[in-house]
Parts: structure tokens; sequence; C-alpha cells
């Protein structure tokens, strides 16, 4: 109680107190669906054991953890500050992935895809040619991907994708579902 008390006096004082909610409670029995950041500072184990319920949060939402992973989900981004006032100096990102794994139809072609959190690769199989896919990537939902010479970014909603795909300078439009 103490802590959650001098957290909302930080807020205040920093203009954010509006802004921000500190609760105590149980993490594992508290409802996370209308955050749209999340900061931690719980070890690895706590973290892994927190992550399923962190994959199903709204796509885009930013969990910021202090020092310690969630174990195979690599950061979108870490920090580590040059200063050495303490040991913990490092700041980790991860953006929650639209869900995408399965497979997709683009018009009359097929879109296999195997997600592995923000990290996407498969294949695209056009006209019976099929292409890897490389450099796939989720940043919330947000698409981006190469088949063959194509360069595909898009937008997730649910069960659709749509967005533009890029071959030399030529642009065309393109959806999934």
């Amino acid at each position: 109680p103490k802590m959650v008390e001098l957290s909302k006096r930080n807020a205040a004082q920093e203009g954010v107190g509006s802004r921000a909610e500190f609760m105590q409670g149980d993490l594992f029995e508290t409802d996370l669906s209308k955050a749209t950041v999340i900061t931690m500072f719980l070890l690895p184990e706590i973290n892994l054991k927190l992550r399923p319920r962190l994959l199903d949060l709204k796509p885009g939402t930013r969990i910021v953890s202090n020092t310690f992973t969630m174990g195979d989900w690599y950061p979108d981004l870490e920090v580590t500050t040059p200063e050495n006032w303490n040991s913990w100096t490092t700041a980790l990102l991860w953006i929650v992935p639209a869900k995408v794994n399965g497979q997709w139809k683009i018009g009359n072609n097929e879109l296999d895809i195997n997600q592995e959190f923000q990290m996407i690769r498969g294949t695209l199989t056009i006209a019976g040619k099929t292409l890897a896919i490389t450099d796939g990537r989720l940043d919330g939902k947000n698409i981006t991907f190469n088949a063959g010479e194509a360069h595909y970014k898009g937008v997730v909603e649910g069960t659709k994708m749509t967005g533009t795909v890029t071959t030399g300078s030529t642009n065309r439009s393109w959806s999934a579902v």
C-alpha cells in the first residue's frame, strides 16, 4: 500500500496522475484489458507466468520491463543507460502483436504464416509457385514481410489484413482473409 501511495504522489507531481492508475491486488486476477502501457519490475519467472495474459491484450499494447526478460519473447527495443549508478539500468519494450498465425487467402493465393510472437515466417503461394516469407514482422497490428521480390506492408484488423504490396516501382493494394 505504501508503494501505491508513493507512486500516486510521484505521478501527480510529474503531471501524469490523471493518466496513470496504481492499485494493490493480485496481478494474476487483475483485469489488464484496458491498459495501453504496462510497466513491470518482476522476476523472469513471474514475467513468464504472466506472458500468456499479456499476449492476449489488444495489439499495440506496450509492455515495459525494468531489467527482466520474457524468455524467448525477445523485446522490440532494449535500452541500457550508460550511467552505472546501480545495476537496474536496462529497459525492455515489447509491443503486443496481432495474432496472424495460420492460413490466409489473398484472392486465389494462399498465405501460410507461422508466428512466433512479433516475428513471422511462412510461405505465399501464387499461381502454384511457392515463395518463402522473409523479414516478416508485426508491430502491434502493423505487418510487414517480403515474398520473392515483393514487399508487403499492411494492417491486421481481426480476421482481415489490408495494405500495399510494392514490387520494384509498382504499388498495388492487397487484402487477406
